[in-house]
């Protein structure tokens, strides 16, 4: 009987072991994070490279961009998101926090960003967002096969269009001054095309760059006395401190054409830009689909926007005594004291 008694409770006590056993096996398997089901939560992780209205604008795209494939936050996505305020330091440090969090994707806006982003992780899918010159930022082996765990959204500006359109508002214009950082990668590949886009329409031109922000209210009063305009290629750095650039030139009524609509709306004269907004929409749809899998970073194009908007801002033009062509207004976006105050209001929305 004592026999028959050991062997059921063994009996029993195994059947419970194997229970608990393949309980917790099933329990595990379905929180593994490295498989996502259809009801689990997309993790996107985003660096900013610093904040400036056309960065800040990326970034709300990016959120709709993801909203339009289906990933929306306080239902099936959670965004991680850093931003990096132009620290180089804090951008490694934080790209190892996005990366340790083992996200879906990842989304670099700007190319410090993406670098930091692609310097700390090949296997995490990264989503360029607004890197002008992927290929020489050395993140993609090519725009149409990248290659490796790397595509996205280039945002490289027509410069050629847009000194034609400088040369179009100022037909007495001589020379262009070209202002940039000189520790932004970026920017020095669309400095030598605006300098040879002003020697095809005439003009001669000069560069001034900078190594920091605290520099560019001297440099700028300094390129008031030589040039004709000043032209801003696709930087953070001057772009983050634009308002300045504005003030000293408007000291000496020069007027500033940038790569970037948001930047004619900081007091910009004109610009032929790609929507900012629209560039970050496109970026987020990319992070979904290559979230869900449907995608391979390896084998997705860059995507490069073919055309862009003519942007004119009145108000400059006026303050600085500058008649805008009819030609240019029947096919332009005119800022007026109106729409800048819209704009400005749903960015705070």
């Amino acid at each position: 009987m004592k026999n028959k008694r050991l062997i059921t409770v063994v009996a029993l006590l195994f059947i419970y072991l194997a229970g608990t056993f393949i309980y917790e096996k099933t329990t595990e398997k379905s929180a593994d994070p490295n498989e996502k089901g259809a009801s689990q939560t997309t993790v996107i992780g985003v660096l900013q490279y610093v904040s400036h209205p056309a960065l800040d604008e990326i970034y709300r795209g990016i959120k709709a961009g993801l909203k339009e494939e289906g990933l929306e936050e306080g239902k099936n996505l959670e965004i991680k998101f850093q931003n990096g305020q132009a620290d180089q330091s804090k951008l490694a440090t934080m790209s190892q926090q996005l990366v340790q969090a083992n996200p879906d994707a990842l989304i670099g806006i700007a190319t410090p960003a993406a670098q930091s982003l692609a310097n700390s992780t090949t296997s995490i899918p990264i989503v360029l967002g607004a890197v002008t010159d992927p290929v020489g930022a050395g993140l993609v082996a090519s725009l149409d096969k990248p290659g490796g765990n790397i595509t996205g959204v280039s945002d490289q500006p027509p410069v050629a269009a847009q000194i034609h359109l400088a040369t179009q508002l100022l037909p007495n214009a001589k020379k262009a001054g070209i202002l940039y950082a000189s520790s932004e990668d970026n920017s020095k590949y669309q400095v030598s095309q605006a300098e040879e886009a002003a020697k095809k329409e005439g003009l001669s031109s000069a560069k001034y760059a900078v190594p920091s922000t605290n520099e560019i209210a001297q440099t700028v009063q300094v390129m008031s006395q030589d040039v004709d305009f000043i032209y801003i290629p696709l930087d953070n750095t001057i772009a983050n401190a634009m308002q300045t650039v504005v003030k000293e030139a408007n000291k000496a009524g020069i007027p500033v054409i940038p790569s970037v609509d948001t930047m004619v709306e900081q007091g910009g004269l004109a610009t032929i830009g790609i929507n900012q907004y629209q560039l970050g929409v496109q970026s987020g749809k990319m992070a979904a689909s290559i979230a869900s899998g449907k995608e391979k970073p390896e084998t997705t194009p860059v995507f490069t926007f073919d055309q862009g908007d003519t942007i004119i801002n009145q108000k400059q033009a006026d303050l600085l005594g500058i008649t805008v062509p009819e030609t240019l207004k029947d096919k332009a976006k005119i800022l007026t004291d109106e729409t800048t105050k819209e704009s400005t209001k749903e960015e705070s929305k």
